[in-house]
């Protein structure tokens, strides 16, 4: 494996005013894509504060506590793949649209399940959805978006994840509060979700296909007719210039599936990355937070009703850390940056453990833990998550754009998935302060390999990316 250099050549995008019209509508396009990510983050946060409420209606244990939260990890692992497949066998906006009535399909399911079993298989399926739509909005913004704007713009839909899971830690404070003990009150959180699964749906059907999905089905003059959507007139011919000479190179080379994945010495290089950025990004222990936030507080020292308000500072900080990021990657390369967010991570899974171990039981404890899960989650959302979705959205093939991305998803997702299946016992097993050390040493890990393996991204178009990484893994 060929190590990447700091010098490596950079190719510079151009740089063009975008028209008013123009702007105004990439920000609807982004607006209403972006809504696949508010369901993937309020779908993923609500069981953080629901899961209380729900264990003594359905009766669970630690074992069906961990599979109901993990069923829609293991869902989103193979919606991944699925939805990039289908992404690039029928369009970004044809799956996107799939993937909003499976939003509604699955909240409606998870609202009424009467048992556990029910509520695992409707877990999954609300899994599927946020797993197709984890890899087709984040490419389907890739691929509208303008090079010198596509990092601020594959990074809204973060923003719009992050937004997702602050809007389910606060509506499950203010559902809980007034509904107190009373019985379901776990199904009130759950249905919130069926809201912009509609939004998402009717937005989509007057939204445009992807530019560079047209062009590699040899839909040229439909990709002519969306770029000057979204481009100057001038800039929308020469870039499909580009696109299309780019389109007919990857046909040539049939580049699309597993076959080309494991031949293809370049592309077979861009996938190890690939996985290698998805680890990264989940062995910081990030759904730790998310998921049992919680109840890590309440361990801490918090009482439970205190510790469910006071997690809503974590989805402050996620959605404030996000709005840094992208101003940050408009100005700042991608590799810093993650390896930064990094650093930043590490060290606070290691207060957080050395606190847990240490401070006494109380409020000093308690607060002193507040503050460094709000410390991680301002380096990991304003650093490694919205670098992690958009280099992963940038570094594959245009022909395999989406499988690519959906099987390095893959790996995200299944690693997601056994870090909250086993949390938990880990938890009881080995102690909170053990559990999170484990996290620090994975962190160096992982600083070390984007240190030696990951290409920066930045100030290029998705067409000069594309053959640099060709030249340089085909060497």
């Amino acid at each position: 494996m060929d190590v990447v250099r700091e010098d490596a050549t950079q190719v510079s995008a151009p740089a063009e005013a975008i028209p008013p019209a123009v702007s105004r509508r990439l920000r609807v396009i982004t607006l209403v894509a972006t809504f696949g990510g508010l369901l993937f983050g309020y779908d993923t946060g609500v069981i953080n504060g629901a899961l209380p409420y729900m264990t003594d209606d359905l009766g669970l244990t630690p074992v069906t506590e961990g599979m109901v939260t993990s069923s829609l990890l293991l869902g989103a692992a193979l919606g991944a793949v699925a939805g990039g497949r289908l992404s690039d066998a029928r369009g970004r906006r044809r799956t996107i649209l799939t993937l909003a009535v499976l939003f509604f399909v699955g909240a409606l399911g998870c609202t009424l399940a009467p048992t556990t079993a029910v509520m695992v298989v409707a877990r999954f399926v609300l899994g599927l959805a946020v797993g197709g739509a984890s890899v087709t909005v984040p490419v389907y913004l890739a691929e509208v978006s303008p090079a010198e704007r596509r990092g601020a713009l594959v990074t809204r839909n973060e923003l719009m994840i992050v937004t997702g899971q602050l809007l389910a830690f606060t509506s499950n404070a203010v559902i809980a509060r007034v509904g107190g003990e009373s019985g379901g009150v776990w199904r009130w959180m759950l249905v919130v979700a069926t809201l912009p699964a509609v939004v998402l749906w009717f937005g989509m059907l007057v939204m445009p296909e992807s530019p560079r999905w047209l062009a590699s089905q040899s839909r040229f003059s439909d990709a002519l007719e969306v770029l000057r959507q979204v481009r100057s007139s001038q800039r929308a011919e020469a870039e499909l210039a580009e696109v299309s000479a780019l389109a007919v190179k990857d046909g040539e080379e049939k580049l699309g599936g597993w076959q080309d994945m494991r031949s293809t010495p370049w592309v077979r290089r861009l996938m190890f990355i690939g996985f290698g950025i998805a680890i990264a990004q989940q062995i910081t222990g990030v759904n730790t937070i998310m998921y049992y936030g919680t109840q890590i507080l309440t361990d801490a020292g918090f009482a439970s009703d205190s510790a469910l308000t006071a997690n809503i500072a974590n989805g402050v900080i996620s959605v404030l850390a996000t709005f840094v990021g992208i101003w940050l990657l408009g100005r700042v390369a991608r590799r810093p940056m993650l390896m930064t967010g990094q650093i930043g991570t590490t060290a606070a899974l290691l207060l957080i453990g050395i606190f847990s171990l240490v401070l006494p039981a109380g409020d000093g404890r308690a607060y002193a833990v507040l503050a460094m899960t709000v410390t991680f989650l301002a380096f990991q959302q304003g650093a490694i998550s919205p670098v992690t979705w958009l280099m992963l959205s940038e570094i594959f093939p245009m022909r395999m754009r989406g499988f690519g991305m959906g099987v390095a998803a893959v790996v995200l997702w299944l690693t997601n998935f056994v870090i909250g299946l086993v949390f938990p016992s880990l938890v009881d097993g080995i102690g909170i302060s053990n559990t999170f050390f484990l996290f620090v040493v994975a962190g160096l890990f992982s600083l070390a390999f984007v240190k030696l393996y990951v290409p920066e991204t930045k100030d290029r178009t998705l067409e000069s990316l594309e053959a640099e990484l060709r030249a340089r893994f085909s060497q």
